[in-house]
């Protein structure tokens, strides 16, 4: 997590984004082919598209597909719900309870871990 948090500010920090400095969008941590902050809409066309080249079509990748994914894999890798709930931007906790789905085998694995009799 560190490598990725030093080079996405490397990436900020770089000399090619000072050209960028005079204009509304040179806080975009991200551009378009035009050099302008990428909407929305253009993250989901970007998305789609790499969905449809590896054959999964336009509703099997969506950007609401990623962010459940992204959000299941780190419960499952033991980021805590509060966290979670942050990154994710809800208001209220039962919103990411309802949005994030804990795998059976995470489950499984946090009973086996923390039961006194799930180890015999």
């Amino acid at each position: 997590m560190k490598d990725t948090v030093n080079a996405a500010l490397q990436y900020v920090d770089d000399a090619e984004r000072e050209q960028w400095k005079s204009r509304d969008d040179a806080a975009a941590m991200f551009l378009n082919a035009r050099g302008r902050r990428i909407t929305r809409q253009g993250v989901r066309l970007i998305v789609r598209g790499h969905g449809e080249r590896v054959g999964l079509g336009p509703d099997l990748l969506t950007t609401h597909v990623l962010r459940h994914s992204c959000a299941t894999h780190m419960l499952d890798g033991g980021a805590d719900i509060r966290s979670v709930q942050e990154l994710l931007g809800h208001a209220s906790i039962s919103s990411t309870q309802r949005y994030t789905a804990v795998s059976h085998e995470r489950l499984t694995e946090v009973y086996r871990q923390a039961h006194p009799r799930a180890r015999y």
